[in-house]
């Protein structure tokens, strides 16, 4: 393939563009007119926001689920609810959205940053134990795009270490571990649902549990204190207003019915796109495969990019000539939270900046991601990625 670049002023492989995202059609605004017309707008006067609960609850396996205004408040919310706070500490993986350390640090806890394992972007759990404190009150993996963290080796160390696991779960509707979906494998989890995510109301979260007490917890909380049997102005705990409006409810449970086709679709161009990358451009690496996951979200598909197989050009660098050619659902992923300078303001420079994650840091460097609308689109869309990438490695070599 010897054509001139786009970046360089070429014809771009594609010019139109991919899957819209959201998806949506005459339900929602079906849903939303009746929320609209029966004057019920909030969840203490109308059904829509509690029966979501319940059917996204046994969607993911779990028996109680509280909605709340977005995932950041559904974690902090966990946290809260299982008593952790000023002085504790919780281990969690530096790799992921500033969400999952600023819910810990909103808390009063601080956030233990351990690498992550090559080839999954997920917590390495080999090196949680060395981790562990008399300060450790809990361990928060991240299923990072929808891929399972390894929920085997987590449980057995919070089991031996009498720690809570709060799962972040913000990219994982639907993903499972050995046959059982995440969220409420550990104490809790919580779940995303804002403009990007794979089900979305604009924004929305829920937490996810198989403890009643704690689902009860958080309830009274999210709900400025009171407890379900109690008065209208008795306020038990201090707590928050974190209620979802019936607007997203209504829309979460369309939203919801159409999820199980949407992950089909997902896991197969998913497939369709690794197996053409796979045989046709090398450096581009796709995720390490493991059976114990048996299903996953494909929020996102992460691929590890290596230069020397384009010439020397940074991973930046590929995701501008990509774009240009008209890949636009193409990014280059998360900064290491270590080196974010807000995390390191909000824990002090001083007890962060000196970390060495190098997995982690390779990541931030070395990482390509693609977004899970477009792998709503069919073959042709994949091969145009693949088109694409093999045009700009032919340029480069």
């Amino acid at each position: 393939m010897t054509h001139k670049l786009a970046i360089d002023g070429g014809k771009p492989v594609r010019q139109q563009p991919f899957h819209p995202w959201p998806v949506y059609d005459h339900q929602e605004e079906e849903a939303l007119l009746e929320v609209l017309h029966s004057g019920r707008w909030g969840v203490l006067d109308g059904t829509r926001v509690t029966e979501f609960e319940k059917q996204f609850a046994n969607f993911q396996n779990a028996q109680f689920g509280i909605c709340v205004p977005n995932g950041t408040l559904a974690l902090q919310l966990a946290l809260i609810a299982l008593g952790v706070g000023p002085g504790d500490e919780v281990i969690t993986t530096p790799y992921t959205f500033i969400a999952t350390a600023s819910s810990i640090i909103q808390v009063g806890a601080a956030p233990v940053f351990i690498d992550i394992q090559p080839g999954t972007h997920n917590i390495a759990p080999d090196l949680i134990e060395g981790a562990i404190t008399p300060r450790t009150r809990a361990i928060m993996p991240v299923h990072l795009s929808g891929r399972p963290a390894d929920m085997d080796a987590i449980l057995a160390l919070a089991q031996k270490y009498n720690l809570f696991v709060i799962e972040d779960a913000c990219q994982a509707w639907g993903s499972e571990w050995r046959g059982k979906k995440v969220g409420a494998i550990g104490n809790a989890g919580g779940f995303s649902f804002q403009a990007s995510k794979n089900i979305t109301a604009g924004e929305g979260g829920i937490v996810i549990t198989n403890d009643e007490a704690l689902s009860e917890r958080c309830w009274s909380i999210h709900n400025v204190g009171r407890i379900r049997a109690g008065a209208w102005y008795q306020h038990e705990v201090l707590g928050w207003n974190l209620r979802l409006p019936e607007w997203e409810g209504a829309i979460l449970q369309v939203q919801l019915a159409r999820l199980p086709g949407h992950m089909l679709r997902r896991e197969e161009n998913v497939n369709y796109l690794t197996r053409l990358i796979q045989a046709e451009v090398p450096g581009l690496i796709p995720p390490a495969e493991d059976p114990r996951i048996t299903a996953h979200s494909h929020h996102l598909l992460i691929l590890n990019y290596q230069p020397a197989a384009f010439g020397g050009h940074s991973r930046d660098e590929f995701v501008d000539a990509m774009s240009a050619e008209g890949i636009t659902p193409i990014s280059n992923g998360y900064i290491p939270l270590h080196q974010s300078p807000a995390i390191q303001r909000a824990m002090g420079e001083a007890n962060i900046a000196h970390l060495s994650l190098p997995v982690a840091e390779q990541a931030g460097r070395k990482s390509l991601w693609f977004n899970q609308h477009i792998f709503l689109g069919t073959h042709q869309d994949m091969e145009d990625i693949v088109e694409a990438a093999k045009k700009i490695q032919t340029a480069w070599s």
